[in-house]
């Protein structure tokens, strides 16, 4: 008997295009799925130390919602490495004026903080509206 764990190689990889329609749905929930996706978790071919995850675009990242009062209360933060260069924005104003940012913001926190996350983030591509330029790609509709 035979108990060696397949390893995925490197050329053995198949990349699929999946497409999220977050409309209506948790900021947070969305960014999970998408994480999984670029991963490759939902695969059974999944190999933690390769990027073996698929393309995701999510469409309509402005009309995300958060729930409780995550809209005022929430606060994104940043530092420029100056002296007093703290820069702070509130949810709702991120999510006004430039909703891909917060998108963006939650699925990387989502992923290894590595060489092999920053790899995988190049896969996600964010839309504020319905409107996307991969229809070429024939991305499939991911549900949950």
């Amino acid at each position: 008997m035979n108990n060696t764990t397949y390893s995925l190689k490197k050329d053995e990889i198949e990349r699929k295009w999946y497409i999220i329609d977050a409309e209506g749905k948790p900021l947070g929930r969305v960014a999970t799925e998408a994480a999984k996706l670029l991963r490759g978790k939902h695969k059974p071919t999944y190999t933690p130390n390769l990027d073996a995850g698929d393309h995701v675009i999510i469409i309509n990242c402005a009309k995300v919602i958060l729930t409780g009062h995550k809209l005022d209360q929430k606060v994104y933060r940043h530092h420029s490495g100056y002296i007093g260069g703290m820069k702070e924005i509130i949810a709702r104003d991120l999510l006004a004026n430039n909703p891909e940012k917060a998108m963006m913001h939650a699925v990387k926190g989502m992923l290894p903080h590595n060489s092999l996350g920053r790899q995988m983030v190049k896969k996600l591509r964010l839309y504020a509206g319905t409107e996307h330029e991969n229809q070429a790609q024939k991305p499939e509709k991911w549900e949950f």
